[in-house]
């Protein structure tokens, strides 16, 4: 009977919702080939400086790389109950003249540790990648809206004017110090190199009869062949697990920065100011035809929820090792750390995709705003009509009154807003008649905010997204 992949739980990171760059990185095919890698520049290094390693045996294991027998792997590790030995076995089987020479005094978290090491920085130059893809597109959403007048919220309770370019700089604000962040840690990846069973390098000083500067030479010749300037000073039997805590937590940042972008979508979807990316034949509820719910604003705080619980688990595993090193770390790391990665890639394509298709429906923003406007003018009305001499704490108490009323009318059902009216039929109030007249231009109450906006995107994100140019502005498809 054939092998139904469909009767199998796969993770709906892998299936759904991460790229597929991501989901190739953290493969098994991509591990076990990285393994492979490292155990050819360990042979190699070996070589050069005086083993018993030929270089026949070095080019029979690079050629041999691609070479996995996954089904024969399974088997050794049925039989040893390791899989490290067993994709050892699985190697010299590939390439018999170098049998010999394979894994030779070194421990397993020479190739695991390792191997993570080089994955976790091509995962975070990744993460980079689509940092600058999601600041991307909601700096072009940012540009296209600088001018375009809305109601700014606090308390989620109408406050001023502001536009919507100006509160799309705050979204990539965020998302900037997540990049500068990402930037830090890629560069501080720690490399184990070649320390051992307890990290004293004791293996391989008797390989080196003795001789200290070739066994640490040893340690930094990998090193380089792997692309790291340095490797870990120190180190138990792994590398230090809070480095993964570090990492993580890098990526729960991004976590909150979306979820905050996500949460501002959806509210201002629900009062119908924006609206989403929706295609033509996209169904939005099984029964309400007429729905066009938020649902890719909703994914991302689906999905950055999961990413944020996974940093408690990095922080008990980093916490929980013993002395110099115990395995309890294994079977959670396996889990955590491609994790993290799938959903903090599938979060930020989802925040690309999103900003390139968002729209605003100036129509209604506009309606709401002109709606409330008259509330927020008060202030300025105040001041013109105090400079014409009148009494400010008397104005001030006129002004609420009429306010008062006026909103109490708006509350027991009336369509507009009658404030304007009644302050214009106050005499009190006759020389604030320009300020009045410019209620029916809310572009004249948004204060600095496309300055400010334009400001941004020219000073801190165009600076901040140069590196990336050649590469920014690629259609983010989604399984939706």
């Amino acid at each position: 009977m054939s092998h139904d992949p469909h009767a199998e739980y796969r993770s709906p990171l892998a299936s759904r919702y991460a790229g597929r760059e991501m989901r190739r990185l953290f493969s098994e095919r991509h591990r076990v080939e990285t393994w492979r890698r490292l155990w050819v520049w360990l042979a190699e290094a070996q070589r050069e400086l005086g083993l018993p390693v030929g270089a026949e045996q070095v080019e029979a294991l690079r050629r041999a790389i691609g070479q996995i027998d996954f089904e024969r792997a399974a088997e050794y590790e049925a039989r040893f109950r390791h899989d490290v030995m067993a994709h050892v076995h699985t190697f010299g089987d590939a390439a018999p003249a170098a049998r010999g020479v394979i894994h030779l005094g070194a421990t397993s978290c020479y190739v695991t540790d390792n191997a993570d090491a080089l994955i976790l920085r091509e995962g975070l130059e990744l993460i980079e990648l689509d940092l600058a893809e999601a600041i991307h597109a909601l700096a072009g959403f940012a540009e296209r809206t600088a001018d375009v007048p809305g109601l700014a919220y606090t308390h989620f309770q109408p406050a001023q004017p502001t536009t919507f370019g100006k509160r799309a700089c705050l979204w990539i604000q965020d998302l900037l110090e997540d990049l500068r962040a990402v930037q830090r840690v890629v560069a501080e990846v720690p490399f184990l190199g070649s320390k051992g069973t307890t990290g004293t390098q004791a293996s391989f000083l008797t390989l080196f009869d003795g001789d200290a500067a070739r066994c640490e030479a040893l340690d930094e010749r990998v090193a380089h062949k792997a692309g790291f300037l340095q490797q870990v000073a120190v180190a138990g039997q792994t590398y230090p697990r809070k480095a993964d805590y570090t990492l993580l937590a890098v990526l729960a940042g991004i976590a909150v920065s979306a979820t905050r972008f996500a949460n501002d979508v959806r509210l201002l979807s629900g009062l119908r100011e924006v609206a989403e990316p929706f295609e033509a034949e996209q169904i939005g509820s099984s029964a309400m035809a007429y729905k066009q719910n938020p649902m890719r604003s909703e994914r991302i705080t689906a999905l950055a929820r999961h990413l944020l619980a996974l940093l408690p688990e990095a922080a008990a595993t980093a916490s929980a090792q013993w002395l110099e090193r115990t395995l309890d770390d294994s079977a959670a790391r396996r889990i955590f750390l491609p994790e993290a990665f799938l959903a903090a890639d599938a979060v930020l394509r989802l925040v690309a995709n999103v900003g390139q298709g968002l729209v605003v429906n100036e129509a209604v923003a506009r309606a709401r705003l002109l709606h409330e406007l008259p509330f927020m003018a008060t202030e300025e009305v105040l001041m013109h009509a105090v400079r014409a001499g009148g009494d400010r704490q008397e104005l001030h108490e006129r002004l609420r009154r009429h306010s008062l009323a006026a909103k109490e009318r708006l509350l027991a059902g009336a369509a507009a807003n009658d404030l304007v009216e009644r302050l214009r039929h106050d005499q009190a109030f006759a020389a604030a008649g320009p300020a009045l007249d410019d209620l029916a231009r809310p572009e004249r109450f948004v204060g600095l905010a496309p300055r400010q906006a334009r400001r941004f995107l020219a000073e801190r994100v165009a600076p901040a997204l140069e590196p990336y140019r050649s590469r920014l502005g690629q259609d983010v498809s989604l399984r939706v």
